[in-house]
């Protein structure tokens, strides 16, 4: 080590305690809690092609990402000469990164290969990939969650076959000239939010001798327009029989542009890399799916799927800042030793080890049971439900989770060389996304209140986990108590029994699976012995086990 004696004139210092580049790193060798949860929910048979994905998620994507943030998408509205185009350019490795996620799977693998555990196996592409570029994970989510709604329409056959194909072609032409499409969405006005149902934008059939009785044209305006760039996007407007689901394509199908206007970009607080925007239809072609006045119903499973990636997109960001977080306190040192020695910095480690890998788990349980849901009315009532839950807690967990994270890196974590800003910026996105905490709550309501196997689901997926910890036995013998009443959980309270819920339905995973963070999950979550924030679990737990649990030394 050079000394100041030995330092060339004018050298002022050295570069000493500084953490080596945390890539290249192989997310999914690294990862136990993913590797079993896939395993555990019947996805093992991909466990080579996650591998694969892993390494490039952690090295290759991390790269590519950052000139996709830094360069924001703009928007063209006309060219040189004054034409309308209606264009979003983007960073060239932004194509890179979508080519390489839908070639790998990550927004079609359930459909090109509907095998079991093909919806484990996406969910879990889609965590690796939300790690190292979380912004095209909006058009990945919706493209993947399109086909389900496609298949209402048999007419959209070709459509729902290019959405689920693993090519890729970010180019501003015609349907018929790609062998694979992205899709967007379109629901938000500005007088409704999530009450779609005030939704103004006005579809009327369009009559005459080459129309089909499903061609429309929509007129009216959208708030928040997901991934304009897509090929083709959902969206509700008002038709003559009511609020109905519509896919609406970029370009016309008998030639040209669609009336599609892109009024401006979004300036987002984060998802830097992609694209939101505000539109215009001034008598755009749309063709209706589903009936008329049932587009809510039509568009559900859609919201189910983006949903599950909201829940995915949250645990992933945990899991990155928890590396991060991991890779930097083990080689800085402070006060003699490296930061991950110091008393107070294990316990924080060890905490967000424990969420990192519960939230992994729940995550990967609904998707599980969605994979299952169309051989298991069980797993589907399930799925309904813990969509829900998982979609509030772990999505609310994130941002406190990621500042915490950046509290380990100290100034360098608040520095955007480092990932933290990016991933803090991100955080309060999934939580907001897809439906807000209120909405989520309220969907458990519901769904307890007039499905009854969704309840019944519930309960029996704690009930296998009794008998394995004192504190998770009470806690699931209380929530037992109140859903056998006659009278609806109160609204008011809503929040706070899904909070409940979801700590039970963690608890109840860890225990069953055997994992090694399950008994301290239980005692801290559910046993009380846990203060407000992260780094307050009680000090005979072993915080170096928890913590190289999370990511190996």
């Amino acid at each position: 080590m050079d000394t100041p004696a030995t330092l060339p004139p004018f050298a002022t210092h050295t570069v000493d305690n500084q953490p080596s580049p945390f890539a290249p790193r192989d997310l999914w060798s690294d990862d136990a809690a993913l590797r079993e949860a896939v395993e555990r929910e019947g996805g093992g048979a991909f466990a080579a092609r996650l591998q694969r994905y892993g390494a490039f998620a952690g090295d290759e994507l991390l790269a590519l990402s950052v000139d996709a943030h830094r360069d924001k998408p703009r928007l063209r509205s006309h060219d040189a000469s004054g034409r309308r185009i209606d264009k979003v350019e983007f960073h060239p490795h932004y194509h890179a990164i979508m080519g390489a996620a839908i070639e790998h799977g990550v927004a079609g693998l359930s459909w090109h290969e509907p095998v079991p555990g093909a919806h484990v196996a996406r969910a879990a592409l889609s965590y690796l990939h939300h790690q190292s570029e979380p912004g095209s994970s909006c058009p990945l989510t919706m493209t993947h969650a399109s086909v389900p709604v496609l298949r209402h329409a048999p007419a959209l056959a070709d459509w729902m076959r290019k959405a689920a194909a693993p090519h890729y072609d970010g180019r501003d032409v015609a349907f018929a000239d790609k062998a694979g499409l992205t899709l967007g969405m379109g629901m938000t006005e500005k007088q409704g939010g999530s009450d779609v149902r005030a939704n103004r934008t006005v579809a009327t059939p369009i009559v005459g001798q080459n129309a089909g009785g499903d061609e429309y044209e929509l007129v009216g305006h959208k708030w928040f327009f997901s991934a304009p760039m897509s090929d083709g996007f959902l969206v509700l407007a008002q038709a003559p029989g009511g609020l109905s689901c519509f896919l609406l394509p970029r370009w016309h199908p008998h030639g040209g542009k669609n009336a599609l206007r892109l009024m401006r970009l979004k300036d987002k607080l984060g998802d830097w890399s992609n694209a939101s925007s505000e539109v215009e239809f001034h008598n755009a072609w749309a063709q209706r799916i589903g009936e008329e006045g049932r587009g809510v119903a039509t568009i559900l499973e859609m919201v189910m799927l983006t949903r599950l990636d909201c829940m995915l997109g949250s645990a992933a960001e945990m899991r990155m800042a928890l590396s991060q977080a991991l890779h930097h306190t083990r080689h800085r040192r402070a006060f003699g030793k490296p930061l991950a020695e110091q008393a107070l910095m294990r316990n924080v480690l060890a905490d967000l080890a424990l969420e990192s890998e519960a939230a992994t788990a729940l995550a990967l349980r609904v998707a599980g049971a969605i994979d299952r849901a169309p051989r298991d009315p069980r797993e589907a009532a399930f799925a309904r439900v813990a969509t829900a839950i998982g979609k509030y807690w772990i999505c609310k967990r994130a941002p406190a989770f990621v500042n915490e994270a950046q509290e380990c890196l100290g100034g360098a974590g608040y520095v955007e060389e480092s990932l933290l800003p990016r991933l803090y910026r991100q955080a309060p996105l999934n939580s907001i996304w897809e439906g807000s905490g209120n909405i989520q709550c309220l969907d458990v309501l519901r769904a307890l209140a007039r499905e009854p196997d969704a309840g019944q689901a519930l309960l029996a997926e704690l009930d296998a986990a009794r008998g394995r910890d004192a504190a998770f036995d009470a806690t699931v013998e209380r929530i037992a108590q109140a859903l056998a009443t006659a009278a609806p959980l109160p609204e008011a309270q809503m929040r706070s029994w899904v909070e409940r819920l979801a700590l039970a339905l963690q608890a109840a995973l860890l225990l069953r699976a055997g994992s090694p963070v399950a008994a301290a999950f239980c005692r801290s979550r559910l046993g009380g012995a846990h203060g407000l924030g992260f780094g307050t679990l009680p000090d005979d737990l072993d915080f170096v086990a928890l913590a190289e649990r999370g990511v190996p030394v």
